[in-house]
């Protein structure tokens, strides 16, 4: 028996009928004050994608969605996977070019856009890159540079070329409900559902294929976190990103737990919201829970409605921030996913131990293979011991979108994805992440953890954060630098740090140089890009 065939195959655009029929009267999301319940999202579904079907929008066309979470997000989503399109989510920290590639590149029919959202004026670079729009018809673009592209739809004010998002309400009545259930009838759930693109550190962004059976992955976890209609997920993340995606948009309608939405991360903000709503689920990286520890120490919330949540965990700089989360928040699970494969390959249990859910990332879920080799020789390595995560299972990637040569080179022809993490499977099952292959580093042939050093420095007491990158050295190849952020009121210098570490480490380990900053660059998903680090590194200390 296949790992799929015991679960029944649902496709994601039937998911809120499903969820009206259950629980139609029941809050479903609320956002900005505004609250809407299964049933009047299920309805408001089906108006856009009936909408979508009357603009032309076919089966398998790829239709891009950048803009803030909103309401209008969830509901767009939906559509598009009812009429059997494919959803393309784009990270709202991109700009022009870079949505320039990711629309070429996925040979996108359809964008849809918020016409700004604060300082960012999505429409003007929209309108930059396409100056056909001025002279188009609405709904029939042709612009020479992106020549997949026929129709954008702007939520805002009206915008020449441009289909305004109450178009699609207003078409909708040109489609009828029996055309629109014939359609969705129709989708596979085995075809493209979504396509995510990566955040394109290690080259130029490539677009993950995903069928529907994220649905199964989503019905474990949830009930492996006992989720029911009695809960309430605070989703800050951002929607377009796996771990939001999966953990509010989908687990939402999955389980009957309400969403309570934001457009965007602000921890007071927050912490007033899990009070006042009465959250019981929330879900971040580290740096989401030490900026919500912190606002909690100075403004306390009443945070005692919150049961659980996951904060992925595993590499020696995240314990402190997740002992001092689970402290103050309650018992958070830790796991491991990817873009590649979602969320929750591997995760801890209710019924972990803190010590599991701090220092590992999760004992491997059902339908997963999880195997850690020598990056060398490809070879297992015995248990306990550090090698690359290699990850199976039933909602691998369908590939990179017409990246070919990508994809052999990632997923091997047993399935096994090579993730280029580091990693090691513990005595007691649980997996442990430990950092990126790339990230480590190379000292006078010492291989030396960032991680490690990292935590380490954040045990200074003046210490809040610390962030160790390479740089190149003549003589021992690379050494380490560390960008570090103090804590409010505390003072400290480079020398201080660096004789903290003399003595307590090895020599070769501490830090070359120590920058201090207030500021670090993050992905959308609230990741340290080291990669941005390392380049701003070489400009602030050119190699002789």
């Amino acid at each position: 028996m296949s790992t799929t065939e015991w679960f029944p195959k649902l496709a994601l655009g039937s998911l809120p009928q499903r969820a009206a029929e259950r629980w139609g009267s029941r809050e479903a999301l609320c956002f900005e004050g505004q609250r809407h319940s299964y049933g009047e999202l299920s309805a408001a579904v089906d108006r856009a994608a009936r909408g979508l079907m009357t603009l032309g929008v076919q089966p398998g066309e790829r239709v891009a969605l950048w803009m803030l979470n909103r309401t209008e997000w969830v509901v767009v989503a939906f559509a598009i996977f009812k009429v059997g399109a494919v959803l393309l989510p784009v990270n709202t920290r991109l700009r022009a070019d870079d949505v320039a590639y990711i629309l070429r590149q996925s040979e996108c029919g359809t964008l849809i856009i918020n016409d700004r959202a604060g300082p960012i004026d999505f429409l003007a670079m929209v309108t930059g890159l396409l100056p056909a729009l001025a002279h188009s018809q609405p709904g029939a673009l042709k612009e020479a540079a992106f020549p997949d592209l026929k129709r954008l739809i702007v939520l805002g004010p009206p915008a020449p070329g441009a289909l305004a998002w109450e178009e699609l309400a207003a078409r909708s009545n040109a489609t009828s409900a029996a055309e629109l259930a014939a359609r969705a009838e129709a989708v596979d759930p085995d075809a493209t559902a979504y396509l995510m693109y990566t955040s394109g550190t290690t080259g130029l962004p490539k677009g993950v294929m995903h069928h529907h059976a994220v649905v199964r992955n989503v019905t474990d976890r949830g009930n492996r976190m006992g989720i029911t209609p009695a809960d309430c997920i605070l989703m800050y993340l951002p929607l377009f990103h796996m771990f939001g995606f999966t953990e509010g948009l989908l687990m939402s309608m999955l389980t009957g737990a309400r969403q309570v939405l934001t457009a965007t991360f602000d921890a007071r903000e927050c912490l007033g919201l899990i009070e006042s709503e009465r959250a019981t689920l929330l879900h971040g990286f580290d740096l989401h829970f030490k900026d919500l520890i912190d606002a909690q120490a100075r403004e306390p919330r009443d945070l005692s409605s919150v049961r659980t949540g996951i904060l992925a965990s595993g590499m020696s700089s995240s314990w402190p921030i997740a002992r001092a989360a689970r402290s103050t928040f309650g018992p958070l699970l830790s796991g491991f996913g990817m873009t590649e494969f979602c969320v929750g390959a591997a995760m801890s249990a209710l019924d972990s131990t803190e010590e599991q859910c701090v220092e590992a990332s999760g004992y491997p879920a059902p339908g997963y293979g999880v195997r850690i080799i020598d990056p060398e020789t490809g070879g297992d390595q015995p248990g306990g011991t550090p090698g690359e995560i290699l990850i199976s299972g039933y909602t691998m990637m369908q590939g990179y979108f017409r990246k070919p040569a990508e994809t052999a080179a990632a997923l091997d022809r047993e399935g096994w994805l090579h993730t280029g993490d580091m990693g090691v499977l513990r005595a007691d099952g649980h997996l442990r992440f430990m950092g990126r292959y790339k990230d480590m580093l190379k000292i006078g042939g010492e291989n030396v953890d960032p991680m490690e050093v990292e935590a380490f420095l954040m045990g200074h007491p003046a210490v809040d954060l610390a962030v160790v990158v390479s740089y190149p050295d003549a003589r021992l190849s690379e050494v380490g630098v560390a960008y570090v952020r103090l804590k409010a009121g505390h003072a400290a210098t480079e020398a201080a740090l660096t004789d903290y570490c003399r003595g307590r480490i090895a020599s070769y380990k501490i830090p070359r140089r120590v920058v201090f900053t207030n500021e670090f660059p993050m992905t959308s998903s609230g990741k340290i890009q080291k990669a941005k680090l390392r380049d701003e590194v070489l400009k602030r200390f050119p190699p002789a």
